[in-house]
């Protein structure tokens, strides 16, 4: 006896992939400063002793202060030479301590004209962020944004074909970034900050950016 073979037809499952975005804005809260003192003289000893009572000058006003993460990031003392004819000649020295610290923004500026007045000679960095929690918090509305623009892309597009959603086969999240912090310019003259009684400072905002690739079956 012959059997006809049965041909097994696989259904095709129709489906559409969206990928949705979502932008959420948080102020940013917290500034992170890199500054110090440099001092150049032709006595490696006096400006090594200069910088270092300078230095504890500036370290009690930020105590006082209440900084946080406040720790030391570089101490250097170094030759500086002239070269004529190719003949290196000793010019003078060097002497450099470099601190780092976060406050808030409130008092940021106030914080920087008081350590120019006791002798920081240096600003280098001067950047601007909000607080973990902030932005782990944004990052969940960022994600919950972006997954609300993928549903409404499928919706748009599945009802002007006048085609019905029925579920989601796959979620790719592509995640939510974490901001890059805001930077002030950085400012190592003296004078910049001591012609103004009180330096003032805006931070802005940061954006939290986030996607979400879904897989809709219909």
């Amino acid at each position: 006896m012959l059997t006809s073979p049965v041909i097994a037809q696989e259904q095709i499952v129709k489906t559409i992939t969206v990928t949705g975005q979502g932008i959420e804005s948080i102020p940013a809260t917290i500034a992170t400063v890199q500054m110090g003192v440099e001092i150049e003289g032709q006595n490696p000893a006096q400006i090594q002793q200069e910088v270092a009572q300078r230095t504890t000058a500036l370290l009690e006003i930020l105590g006082s202060n209440n900084v946080e993460k406040l720790q030391t990031t570089g101490i250097q003392l170094r030759p500086n030479y002239r070269y004529d004819d190719n003949r290196r000649q000793l010019v003078n020295y060097t002497a450099t301590n470099l601190v780092s610290f976060e406050t808030s923004i409130d008092q940021v500026g106030t914080i920087l004209d008081e350590t120019v007045n006791v002798g920081a000679t240096r600003i280098d960095s001067v950047s601007f962020t909000a607080t973990e929690n902030a932005i782990n918090q944004a990052q969940s509305r960022a994600l919950q944004k972006a997954t609300d623009d993928a549903q409404r892309q499928s919706q748009a597009v599945l009802g002007a074909l006048n085609l019905t959603p029925q579920e989601v086969i796959t979620i790719n999240i592509n995640g939510a970034n974490t901001p890059r912090p805001l930077m002030m310019e950085s400012m190592s003259d003296r004078a910049a900050l001591s012609s103004a009684p009180s330096t003032p400072v805006v931070a802005g905002e940061q954006e939290v950016r986030a996607s979400v690739t879904l897989q809709i079956r219909y």
